[in-house]
């Protein structure tokens, strides 16, 4: 069975290059962060949590639809990228988090996982699963977006993730918004 990727795996990557993903300079990924924020239903969150926040270019976009935000990253040198680029944010808070051994002790109207989650085995799938419902504030949303591409490293694909969320509908989550373009998908939720 596979095993959740360390943070020592993210760390060598950024490391050797500070954008790995090409996040600041893809036509792929602008694309995708506009179809993400346009995604979410609220003009406004009070309070929100991006995990996986890598070098905060998703963070400052969404830092623009909350209150507050906290964004958390297991690897120090994307984290600090993202400290970076959004010092002038001050209702931003970011730290070195990894989810789901750690998680924040509070509630959010909004929880954001966008490509981290197939990094995850199935135990901390499911652990991750059971700590965002339990930190998701009832009528809060969820939002899911991931590449659905092969990627031999990775422990499972985005496909795997997103459908682990859907088996939570109807009793835990209602599923408000599918989308699925050529190389990723984007499911909304909102908690019951």
């Amino acid at each position: 069975m596979k095993q959740s990727l360390p943070a020592s795996y993210f760390d060598n990557l950024y490391t050797a290059d500070p954008d790995p993903w090409k996040f600041e300079t893809s036509e792929y990924e602008a694309n995708k962060y506009a179809a993400t924020i346009a995604a979410l239903p609220r003009s406004r969150y009070h309070s929100a949590f991006e995990i996986g926040c890598s070098i905060g270019v998703l963070t400052a976009k969404l830092a623009n639809r909350c209150d507050r935000l906290l964004s958390v990253d297991l690897s120090e040198p994307a984290l600090n990228r993202a400290i970076k680029r959004c010092e002038s944010l001050p209702h931003v808070r970011l730290q070195l988090m990894g989810v789901p051994q750690e998680y924040p002790d509070e509630t959010f109207d909004l929880t954001l996982v966008s490509e981290v989650g197939y990094y995850w085995c199935w135990e901390d799938l499911r652990k991750a699963q059971q700590l965002i419902l339990s930190h998701l504030e009832p009528g809060g949303h969820l939002l899911l977006v991931h590449w659905t591409l092969y990627a031999k490293d990775y422990p499972l694909s985005g496909d795997e993730v997103h459908e682990a969320f859907l088996e939570l509908v109807p009793t835990q989550l209602r599923h408000l918004k599918a989308q699925r373009e050529e190389q990723y998908r984007l499911d909304l939720f909102e908690k019951v």
